[in-house]
């Protein structure tokens, strides 16, 4: 078992990941009859896609000893309905200006994070819009 998820009640969760017991709380969004003041399940879903990505290129960095401490990730989750669904996640990830990796290093962690498990677990209707700003 991964996780055990309480309902709290007023569309809120208390979501505790049994190994570690690390606990995310999640709320209804704004536009979906929440108060917003915490990540929605639809937020985690779009920001396990730049976790994902982050964490399969920190691993391919660490194999080739280059340096990624610093690099940031923006998410930007787009909604759509009739149903109500995550229609496209553009995820921008900004590098250090100063970090030295070659144009054959680079194309290596692109092609490492669009490959990433939850890029390949996300349904080919969410379009993925991956922006590396080197």
């Amino acid at each position: 078992m991964t996780s055990k998820i309480l309902y709290l009640g007023n569309l809120r969760t208390k979501d505790t990941h049994l190994t570690s017991g690390t606990v995310i709380e999640t709320d209804a969004p704004l536009d979906n009859n929440g108060k917003g003041e915490k990540f929605s399940p639809t937020d985690l879903v779009a920001n396990a896609l730049g976790a994902c990505m982050m964490t399969m290129m920190g691993i391919a960095a660490r194999d080739k000893e280059l340096p990624l401490e610093n690099t940031q990730i923006s998410i930007e989750k787009i909604m759509g309905s009739n149903p109500r669904r995550i229609v496209e996640v553009k995820v921008t990830i900004d590098f250090p200006k100063n970090a030295g990796i070659n144009e054959k290093d680079r194309a290596y962690l692109e092609h490492v994070a669009i490959n990433c498990p939850v890029a390949k677990s996300i349904h080919s209707d969410i379009k993925q819009s991956v922006t590396f700003n080197w």
